[in-house]
């Protein structure tokens, strides 16, 4: 079974900083894109970052010079490091990334199970 493993989370001060981590355990053909979401009480889930198998990296305008997403391809892992945090950065982090099982088959979304930061005010 594939899954997607999330860790790093917790509480940090303001202007502190915080290093997530996601790694896809199980078998699995191909990783395209990879990233961060955020998603807060009430809101919908928010595009943080991604990052693809190339590593062309996109960002939200809110986390533009903060944050920086990274890959590890030869660990099936994706990095968020969050420098700068501010408490409306406080959130539930979720992972994904583009899963193709084998060569012929789509690739499907997967998700972590969440990772809650909160940055103290």
């Amino acid at each position: 079974q594939v899954e997607l493993v999330e860790s790093g989370g917790g509480q940090v001060q303001n202007g502190g900083s915080k290093r997530l981590s996601c790694r896809v355990s199980g078998s699995i053909f191909a990783i395209n894109d990879m990233g961060w979401y955020r998603q807060t009480p009430g809101n919908q889930r928010e595009l943080v970052a991604t990052i693809t198998s190339g590593m062309i990296r996109n960002y939200a305008d809110f986390v533009k010079g903060r944050f920086r997403i990274s890959r590890d391809n030869a660990k099936n892992t994706v990095y968020l490091q969050m420098n700068s945090l501010k408490p409306e950065d406080t959130a539930v982090y979720y992972c994904f990334g583009e899963l193709q099982a084998g060569p012929l088959e789509d690739a499907l979304d997967a998700w972590g199970q969440g990772t809650l930061v909160t940055v103290d005010s």
